[in-house]
């Protein structure tokens, strides 16, 4: 079932602590899979996690909440080699498209080496919901800051540009982050962007912004543009707290 618009849900967060598994799928995360409309059925949720190498354990790992939750499950795997014989098919098949954190460099690699990023497109055109976390984040936008090359952060200028933003994630809790978003966007190497704490974030429809959503009481979310002096005006989005 297609959302009513082309749909991101952008995040630095999306998961719990599960109860009785790993992890549980938090408010940000079960908010996407609403966006997607879905009546009497159980929701289609496909997890990608390119990011981090299709990790078995992260990948067992959704299988775990997706149970829980009650979701149709099935993921895309890249490594080492693709598990479905039409990735474009398979995406347009899903309800909801959640992406996983790691290296955004490697999972842009990945896609581009398989046409994900153009199969993305198609499910996103299509109004299949796109969500994830951190590099699941980043990837949908112009760009952002990014620990794929080592600690010291990088910036990444070659996001899939679904959006026109660039996109800061865990802008609260590591100490690089914040600093280096709003300075390469000052000094124009990105364009203005937004940027979520830990627990937050941002929904897209078609290109425009829609609304900005936390799981985490204090969790903000920010729009940060270079001003006519060639500052950076960071300003605070009304947060509408999931429950």
């Amino acid at each position: 079932m297609p959302a009513d618009a082309p749909t991101i849900l952008a995040t630095s967060g999306g998961v719990v602590p599960g109860a009785r598994t790993r992890w549980s799928v938090g408010p940000l995360t079960s908010y996407a899979v609403d966006l997607a409309g879905v009546d009497a059925r159980p929701p289609k949720v496909c997890f990608v996690a390119t990011a981090c190498g299709d990790a078995t354990e992260v990948i067992r790992d959704f299988y775990d909440m997706a149970q829980q939750a009650g979701f149709a499950a099935s993921h895309l795997q890249l490594f080492t080699m693709p598990n479905v014989e039409d990735v474009t098919a398979h995406l347009l098949d899903q309800d909801v498209v959640w992406v996983w954190g790691g290296s955004v460099a490697g999972l842009l690699a990945m896609w581009r080496l398989h046409g994900v990023d153009e199969a993305m497109r198609t499910a996103w055109e299509a109004g299949v919901v796109l969500t994830g976390v951190s590099a699941g984040s980043i990837c949908w936008h112009a760009g952002g800051t990014t620990d794929s090359f080592g600690p010291a952060l990088r910036p990444i200028t070659d996001g899939l540009g679904l959006v026109p933003y660039s996109n800061g994630v865990h802008h609260d809790s590591e100490e690089q982050r914040r600093p280096l978003f709003q300075r390469l966007i000052g000094d124009g190497v990105l364009p203005a962007g937004y940027a979520t704490d830990d627990g937050a974030g941002v929904l897209y429809r078609g290109t425009e912004l829609a609304g900005a959503f936390s799981e985490r009481q204090g969790a903000g979310a920010y729009f940060v543009e270079r001003d006519a002096g060639g500052g950076v005006v960071e300003t605070a989005l009304d947060v509408r707290l999931l429950r």
